[in-house]
This record gives structure tokens, sequence and C-alpha cells, in this order.
């Protein structure tokens, strides 16, 4: 059941909860917070908000227009898993002070719902279904440092490959005990190898309590530490809420356990790297529109068509979707990496996968490879659905346009054959130009605007040249001696 304003002040009283906690994301897709003792929480505040400075936040006001609101929904409320004192935590819808309260149009949240509103307003379906498979490593130690003169980072895991050699278990024994995974065989290792199950576990219980239905858990292929937990889909909005609360309690349960988690693509040379693949479909009143027992991998028109949306559009929607350098360090070819944009089933070395698991309607749905999880969930989910809703209304068939299907391994063609196929975008750069030539399909029906895209693309070209302008390590192993 859906919690209301009511709801969440007979909570307060009921379960003694001393503070309340105020959470939204930044434009760049980070959680933001402020927290209030519980008695000023009441009925007018759910309806008027509370104020902030917009200014401080990433990609929202000029200091000379900083006063905001807040306004809380209570469908998000839960109890905070990681206070020492109750509190109750709720997520934020941005508004602008004054009398009309109007939407904030760089708030990801309200982008979210005006992506779920074009749906229904344009009469192809009512709900579009999301289901991210968000992977990260846990580490056991992290160092990093940039400066004027220092360019470096290191990383480590106890059941990763090279600490084979290392004296000592790191838990205070004199002894190495071995069972060490190799690069690329971190896929569904039992113990003692997959150090990380009751870890794992741990999160698993608490998204579970949280209200996050999981579906599977199981360490992943790179062998540093690599894991991944599936969640059930859910609607667009409801999903990308899900992903911010998953970040939190993925990265505050290994914080308790003494281990750090992160997000970024490409944290370890030399094996794969962390992607986030979205699996969607749309339905209508109750009803599956991408099933078709008769098309190819048994999805219909409608779902072809949008696979071309995609595929047309995947440059573009990759500036949001693998929105860091770090990113194109996982975009590469080798190591399954979705980096050509074709469509097939089964095949996951094609950007767009449609997964034969089952012959179900309900189980027909599309796989997009290529997001990673540093993207803002709620700006990459509506992108990918307006991305697929302007193939549906300009009927794109990803046949005439390229797209496959490709049922080979296409690592294993010869050169000629890979030179007809398309690729990702090779840096963030080339991806941000992409969005800048191709985004109109993002402001139809005032889903996205062009201030917010212009202020996202100003933001990470900022963050490119930081990457640009420093020597790298590996500059200095190949060029010091030239």
């Amino acid at each position: 059941m859906t919690m209301t304003a009511d709801d969440v002040l007979r909570m307060i009283q009921e379960r003694g909860i001393r503070m309340v906690d105020f959470k939204f994301t930044d434009v760049p897709g980070t959680w933001q917070h402020f927290s209030t003792p519980a008695r000023n929480l009441d009925a007018e505040l759910f309806a008027e908000g509370i104020g902030f400075d917009g200014s401080s936040v990433r990609g929202f006001q000029q200091i000379n227009e900083s006063d905001m609101l807040l306004v809380p929904d209570p469908s998000t409320a839960i109890l905070d898993p990681f206070t020492t004192e109750p509190t109750l935590s709720l997520v934020c819808d941005v508004t602008q002070p004054g009398s009309r309260r109007d939407p904030y149009t760089r708030d990801p949240r309200y982008i979210a719902r005006k992506a779920e509103d074009y749906l229904a307003k344009s009469g192809i379906a009512d709900t579009a279904y999301f289901g991210p498979e968000a992977e990260f490593f846990v580490f056991d130690d992290v160092k990093y440092r940039s400066s004027q003169n220092e360019q470096w980072a290191v990383v480590d895991s106890d059941e990763a490959h090279w600490n084979s050699g290392r004296n000592g278990d790191g838990n205070g024994s004199a002894f190495n005990l071995g069972h060490r995974m190799r690069p690329k065989e971190g896929y569904f290792p039992v113990a003692p190898n997959d150090t990380l199950q009751d870890l794992r576990t741990a999160m698993v219980l608490m998204m579970e309590d949280c209200g996050i239905h999981v579906e599977a858990q199981h360490h992943e292929v790179a062998a540093g530490g690599q894991c991944e937990i599936d969640m059930r889909f859910d609607s667009l909005l409801s999903m990308a809420d899900k992903v911010m609360l998953y970040k939190y309690i993925v990265k505050n349960v290994a914080r308790r356990a003494g281990k750090t988690v992160t997000f970024m693509p490409k944290p370890i040379y030399g094996d794969n790297g962390s992607g986030m693949h979205v699996h969607m479909s749309l339905w209508q009143g109750g009803t599956p529109l991408f099933a078709d027992e008769e098309g190819y991998a048994g999805i219909s028109e409608m779902a072809r068509f949008f696979i071309g949306g995609l595929l047309t559009h995947a440059p573009a929607v990759l500036a949001l979707a693998a929105p860091t350098t770090n990113s194109y360090r996982r975009l590469v070819p080798g190591y399954e990496a979705p980096v050509n944009l074709v469509f097939s089933q089964r095949n996951r070395s094609a950007a767009v996968r449609i997964p034969m698991y089952s012959d179900h309607a309900k189980a027909k749905r599309v796989e997009f490879r290529p997001p990673d999880p540093t993207c803002n969930p709620y700006l990459t989910f509506s992108a990918l659905l307006m991305a697929g809703l302007d193939g549906i209304r300009r009927e794109i068939a990803p046949e005439a346009h390229g797209f496959g299907p490709i049922d080979r391994n296409i690592y294993e063609m010869c050169a000629e054959e890979k030179r007809e196929i398309k690729s990702v975008p090779g840096s963030l750069d080339d991806a941000l130009s992409a969005l800048e030539l191709d985004h109109e399909f993002l402001l139809q029906g005032d889903v996205f605007t062009s201030d917010l895209l212009e202020k996202y693309v100003e933001m990470k070209r900022e963050q490119s040249a930081e990457v640009r302008l420093r020597p790298s390590p590996q500059e200095f192993a190949l060029y010091y001696d030239a």
C-alpha cells in the first residue's frame, strides 16, 4: 500500500522516530540530504516544502537565485537503516519558491515523472518497466591522489589473484591460504574463492527490509571483488528511486564490514568492468506489448521499433547513461563490452540483447547493455524511454539501418565484417558531442529541457578536461625516457 502523509505522521508517533532525513538527487546523480527533528514534520510541510540552498548543489541554481524547496514524497518513507537514532528517510521533489510551487526543471525526479506522463499521453503504452543490473566492486583498501606532482591510485581485494604471493591473509594470520581468483574467472565461484557471499547477503536482506524486491545476488566476472545484486523490475520513477537506495545500502553495508564499494566502471586494468545492463518493456492495461511468438526472438514489431530508436540514438543517450571518462575505459572491444550498435538474441557482444530465458509473453523485454552505474538513473531511464518511443513513433526498423540482427560472436568476425558495424562513442567527449547534435527526441513533450541538457554538457566537459589535462602513470612508463 502506498504511504500517504497521514501514514508517515502516524508512523513517526508509533515508532518513536526522533529525526527526519530529506534526500534528493543532484544533476550528476548523487543523493544529497539534510535532517530535522521529527517534531518539525507536519501535514503543511508535505504541501509547502522545506527550504534549502540550491546554489550549493551540483547542476542547480546560481547564487543569486539560490532559495529552493524540497517537497517530501510520502510514498518513499522508510526507516534509515544506518542511523543510530530512529530516523525517517524521505525522498523529495525539488520545487521553486513562490505561490505556484513550480517543479524545478533540473530536478532529475521531475524529468522521470514527465517521461512517465509523456508515455501515458502518447497512447503507445501506459507503463514502462525497467530492470537494471548494477555491478560494483568491493575492495579491502583504496588509496589515490591527484595533485600537481602526483597521479596514482591503488586498490586491493583479498580475494584477487595479485595477492597469491602475499605474506599472511590480511587477517592476522601468518599464512597465505591460497584461494584466489584468476583474472576473468570470478563468475559464480563458490567459497572459499568467493569471500563476499555473506556481505552480499547482508546487503540483500537490508534491501528487502527497505522495500526492494531482490531476485538474485552473485559474484561477477572480475577477480578483484566484483559483485552484482539484481532487483525485480519496476516502473520508471520507482525503479530510479530504488537504484539510489540500492547504492546507498551497498556502500554503507560494506562500510560497516570494514570494506569499501565503488560503482566506477573500470577501477581495475585487464579485467571486466562494471556495467548496468537495463532491461525494458512496455505494457498497456496489464498486457505486455513486446511479445509476438511469430517475431524474431519472440518479440513484437513494436519492440523492434523500440530497439531501432535505442540504437539510432545510442551515441547521444550514452552521454547520460555512460557519463564519466572512466565509462569509456570499459566500453572497448573485449571483456564482454557491449560496444557494437546491433541487436541480437542471447548475444552479449551486442548493445541490445533479447533475453531468451523464457517464452512467456510477460518475460519478453529488450536489454540495453552499454550503461553503467555511475549514471543518474532518473535521466538515463527517461532518455532510454524517449529514444525507444521515438523509434516506435518513426517506425525505425533496426534491420533497415544496419543494426542487425547479428547472432554470431562479433569479436570473432573478420576485420571487413566488423567495419560494417557501428560502435558506441570512444570517449565521453564524443558522447557529449553526439548529445549536442542529437537531442530533439529528448525534448518531446518537454520531458527534458534545453536548459538542463546545456548545463549537463557543461559540467561533463569540465570533468573531461580535468582528466585530459593530467598526466597518467602509464604516460611516464611509455615516454619518460623518450
